[in-house]
């Protein structure tokens, strides 16, 4: 991502993120794209409300202060609550969680919590304004990435709740206050110590890190701990530097699931340092933006956009099915190959194809001269515009031939809005090499791929995925 990549979190005004009618402004397109830019890279950016609404975010986080400090050492058995999926819509007041020593106050609109005993309860102030405020923006951002997947006006609209709630209707999004490492909390016995290289002391929850199961995520902290994963697998602390008005966001795994797979959900983790000097822990608003439970997450919208649908997000799911699912990590995704499509590994780590030469698999045939010169163009012109991609932080899909076919000739086609999103040079080849006549080709390599010329190393024959078939046709 070095190059034209962003050296940092994009940050993003959220007056910018606003839609108007008509054509879209040059500083609503730079904003999106330097959201979503953000997102391909770092998983997370960061939004940057009005002036105004800074001491709005400061009160609240410091009336969640007191709130938590007159809170008993222990709580009560009732209010011990663990990550219930079942129960991930209805949550509302204070629980608490021992084992990460993280108390929670949810705020959920259409609930009125309770303490034991029937007594009412004194939530911190400012949460109404604070979930008004933060509801709106997480609407703007959901919109502004539709906007970039070139998806029709607010098409999340049907998995949202009403605004207003309507009579009798409980939110499903939620706005939490949450307490890390309270020290008058007796869960600190619960919790892993490790150091870091410069000697301080760092705590990180047993379950360490974490993917939300929201659309979008808004988080305002009062201390700098929140990391997420980068799609180089690297920690990268988001929130180190934050205005008063500033705020983190990030999207999640319903977003991941009714996108196909285009934004990757964050990997984030919490940490709590300098432990000796906290008299009080670190405090934090999260705004997460749900689906309603009796909707489902579907992919229609990316088909009718033209975007490719892999088979694991064809079918529709509940979301209430969705929440009580688990989704291991490793399974959703690899940050280490955001590429759209993979190449085998070579023994140095490259993603170039492996190339084997024919001395060492004597069962095989060598490739007619056409077919080889087909696989190094296809796989020299996939490298180029993934370099390209990668550098602008754009997560490519490739057409298949067939799919090219049915689209080609139409006015909005997924491959030319490819061409033009990374400024491919007009006249080369770009999605199908292997429809272009040989002397094409061997035009196309000599330009592209350095050194190459039409006698180029004829022993080595390339291992595409998708080829095993017609390289075992070759074969005795």
């Amino acid at each position: 991502m070095a190059g034209n990549g962003l050296p940092s979190l994009g940050r993003v005004r959220l007056t910018d993120l606003i839609p108007s009618e008509g054509l879209p402004s040059d500083s609503y397109k730079l904003s999106v794209s330097t959201l979503s830019q953000s997102f391909a890279q770092y998983s997370a950016a960061i939004i940057q409300f009005p002036a105004s609404d800074g001491p709005l975010l400061r009160s609240c986080l410091d009336s969640a202060r007191l709130y938590f400090h007159q809170r008993p050492s222990y709580p009560a058995a009732d209010m011990i609550h663990t990550n219930d999926s079942r129960e991930w819509c209805k949550t509302s007041g204070y629980y608490a969680d021992p084992q990460l020593w993280q108390e929670t106050y949810d705020y959920r609109p259409g609930l009125t919590p309770s303490e034991p005993g029937n007594s009412l309860e004194f939530p911190p102030a400012g949460l109404i304004d604070v979930f008004a405020l933060l509801g709106k923006a997480s609407r703007d951002i959901l919109d502004a990435i539709s906007f970039y997947l070139n998806l029709r006006s607010s098409p999340f609209t049907e998995v949202l709740d009403n605004v207003p709630l309507r009579n009798r209707e409980v939110s499903s999004s939620v706005l939490s206050v949450c307490c890390h490492a309270r020290p008058s909390f007796q869960g600190a016995q619960h919790h892993n110590l490790t150091t870091q290289e410069d000697g301080r002391l760092v705590i990180y929850p047993d379950h360490d890190h974490h993917v939300d199961k929201s659309l979008v995520s808004i988080v305002k902290s009062d201390k700098a701990g929140l990391h997420v994963r980068d799609f180089h697998g690297r920690w990268v602390l988001v929130d180190g530097d934050l205005g008063p008005q500033e705020a983190v966001v990030f999207p999640g795994l319903a977003l991941y699931q009714a996108t196909a797979g285009y934004v990757n959900p964050a990997l984030h983790r919490t940490e709590i340092n300098d432990m000796p000097g906290n008299m009080y822990g670190r405090f934090s608003l999260a705004f997460k933006l749900m689906p309603k439970s009796m909707s489902s997450l579907s992919c229609s919208e990316m088909r009718a956009a033209g975007h490719g649908v892999e088979a694991q997000f064809q079918l529709p799911i509940t979301v209430d099915d969705f929440m009580q699912r688990s989704h291991p990590t490793d399974q959703l995704f690899n940050r280490q190959s955001f590429q759209s499509f993979s190449f085998p590994t070579a023994q140095d780590g490259s993603m170039k194809p492996l190339l084997r030469r024919r001395k060492n698999n004597s069962r095989c045939k060598p490739l007619p001269p056409s077919k080889r010169l087909r696989l190094e163009a296809q796989r020299v012109l996939k490298e180029r515009v993934q370099d390209i991609a990668d550098k602008k932080g754009i997560k490519l899909r490739f057409c298949s031939l067939k799919e090219c076919e049915n689209h080609v000739h139409a006015l909005d086609s997924p491959c030319a809005n490819i061409r033009i999103e990374i400024k491919w040079p007009a006249g080369v080849p770009f999605v199908h090499p292997h429809d272009l006549p040989n002397k094409a080709k061997i035009s196309f390599l000599e330009a592209y791929e350095p050194g190459w010329t039409a006698t180029h190393d004829m022993d080595l024959s390339p291992t595409e995925p998708g080829q095993a078939g017609q390289h075992s046709t070759n074969c005795n």
